[in-house]
């Protein structure tokens, strides 16, 4: 796929098995976003899962630039990127547990929300932060550290993502997200309108 620079993307994959096996492994995956994709992108929201996690990024101009790999001639920067950082890890984890092959099974998949001006970026925002929650891992969304939530109500002062660019693209409640939040949660619609869109693969 070819991204856009100041278009929305979300940015995730899954393992078939465990991706993360401690915090220093989590702490790990997120120095490796700050190496591989700020420089490429602005950074909206972020959640690692024990196996999977998901990116809410803004592209920059420096991600439409194509550069050169082994196998393909034309691929661009931000997606040699993300690449790179998968790749990375899972050579960190096959030492680390022993194990050899692939960690991440599929594919990388971006899926771009700009269909509907803030409509699939607001839904997607809020399912990123939920998703702890909604696996069962936490009581509250508050409670799981490896998303941006924390950042996000406060409780963290983070300088990973870029907050004021995620107000002016998702259009969230500034003073009341921590309930906004939970509302949202409450609706079935939540997820619907971005995941019936194409999703691409990188």
């Amino acid at each position: 796929m070819n991204f856009k620079e100041n278009y929305t993307y979300h940015v995730y994959n899954r393992s078939n098995e465990q991706v993360f096996y401690t915090r220093e492994n989590y702490l790990f995956f997120i120095q490796k976003i700050r190496n591989h994709i700020l420089p490429y992108a602005d950074i909206l929201a972020y959640c690692l899962m024990p196996n999977h996690f998901h990116l809410l990024i803004n592209a920059k101009k420096e991600a439409e630039e194509f550069v050169n790999t082994k196998n393909m001639i034309y691929t661009q920067a931000l997606a040699k990127s993300i690449g790179l950082m998968l790749s990375s890890y899972t050579q960190a984890i096959n030492k680390q547990q022993k194990r050899k092959g692939s960690l991440f099974a599929h594919q990388t998949k971006a899926k771009q929300l700009n269909f509907r001006k803030g409509e699939y970026a607001f839904n997607c925002f809020f399912y990123i932060h939920q998703n702890p929650l909604v696996a069962g891992l936490v009581k509250k969304i508050e409670d799981w550290e490896f998303s941006s939530f924390l950042d996000y109500i406060g409780e963290r002062k983070g300088s990973l993502i870029n907050k004021d660019l995620a107000f002016e693209i998702v259009k969230f409640d500034k003073e009341n997200i921590y309930n906004q939040a939970y509302i949202t949660l409450k609706q079935e619609s939540i997820i619907d309108l971005y995941e019936k869109e194409p999703t691409l693969l990188l």
